[in-house]
């Protein structure tokens, strides 16, 4: 069966994560959020989704050792984040669920404290930064998929992890700016993170730096970079395993000049730079996954049975992201970036960082 496919089937049971949210005050909270040991919780939540483990036993022997996840806890750990989100933040305005707050806690290795940080995080990101977040759907972002700037493999790796592979020369920054790109990267993780494989597995990304001129290179500034660095390390519930990045020119080493202060050093060190050398990126992902692009033999990239994918998913990100309550109240501290403070400082560090790309160019 193709492995999308799989995966949608996979995918039916959390379909319809939002239908509890906290929206405001300590009284939803209260309606939402019954006590752990209740017997009754059906009977304050009728219409909230019942949790049914899709993962293999091999799976759920890994998320044991990998992620301290124990299948005979896993529903009281829900429900301690579930406590913990009422009591330290009633307008957050996230869904409650158990498929959608496992997700946070497997992120975080089922630590409560640093799974509702995560969790606020990812709020946080959503609120500041309007021209990525807003009317944020598959239709919005089709001219960034139908350019193929990124797409899903089809075959998993070994290790049971999608490839996501990403090739800048395909973005023209004149048709769109770069945030359309950083939309369809979103929504892209967005829909793989539904999948509990991926929650446990993690993903893999592919990075294809052919052709990236130095004007190109330009619209990735310590801003930007800041920003989508937050996203995807501190708040976005899905585990990047690696990042491969081949064909990279000389000016890479400005563009990673710019992103390494922004990484954690256990990212940093799942950066691997393959130049032209297929060899090389073969012992990270093997050809037979692999297009023929990138040496493979699994023919010739194909970037439609995504596309199809994700765009058929549009309802289901509506109604999604249409819970996603605005909080009344937010607190500065809970903000990754800090505004207009913050922006003036990237700026400041761009103007630094420019003889960097022009020398590495």
């Amino acid at each position: 069966m193709h492995m999308f496919a799989r995966e949608v089937n996979e995918n039916s049971q959390l379909s319809g994560l939002n239908s509890c949210y906290i929206m405001s005050g300590d009284s939803d909270c209260t309606r939402t959020s019954p006590s752990a040991g209740s017997p009754s919780d059906n009977e304050f939540l009728p219409d909230r989704p019942k949790y049914v483990c899709s993962l293999s036993p091999d799976l759920i022997t890994k998320a044991r050792e990998e992620l301290q996840e124990k299948p005979e806890w896993r529903l009281r750990d829900v429900q301690a984040l579930r406590d913990m989100v009422c009591k330290d933040y009633p307008s957050l305005g996230t869904c409650l669920d158990d498929a959608f707050l496992l997700r946070f806690l497997r992120a975080r290795k089922f630590d409560y404290d640093r799974a509702l940080q995560l969790l606020v995080n990812y709020h946080t990101c959503r609120r500041s930064w309007p021209e990525v977040f807003n009317n944020l759907k598959p239709s919005a972002i089709k001219p960034v998929l139908e350019s193929g700037f990124v797409t899903v493999l089809p075959r998993l790796d070994p290790e049971g992890r999608h490839i996501v592979c990403i090739r800048p020369d395909r973005w023209t920054p004149s048709n769109y700016p770069i945030t359309e790109n950083i939309r369809a990267i979103y929504l892209t993780l967005e829909k793989l993170i539904q999948s509990e494989e991926t929650q446990v597995n993690g993903i893999v990304i592919l990075a294809d730096y052919k052709g990236v001129s130095l004007s190109k290179a330009s619209h990735f500034g310590p801003f930007v970079a800041k920003k989508v660095i937050g996203i995807l390390q501190d708040g976005f519930p899905i585990r990047i395993k690696a990042v491969n990045i081949i064909n990279e020119p000389r000016i890479f080493k400005g563009i990673f000049a710019i992103i390494k202060p922004f990484l954690k050093e256990k990212i940093a060190n799942r950066f691997f730079l393959h130049g032209c050398d297929l060899n090389s990126l073969h012992q990270n992902i093997p050809p037979v996954i692999l297009p023929e692009e990138y040496g493979g033999t699994s023919g010739k990239l194909d970037i439609s049975a995504w596309n199809e994918l994700l765009l058929a998913s549009e309802e289901d990100f509506l109604h999604d992201f249409s819970q996603l309550v605005l909080p009344c109240d937010s607190s500065p501290h809970d903000m990754l970036v800090s505004g207009d403070a913050d922006e003036k400082q990237c700026d400041d560090s761009l103007r630094g960082m420019k003889p960097q790309l022009y020398y590495c160019y």
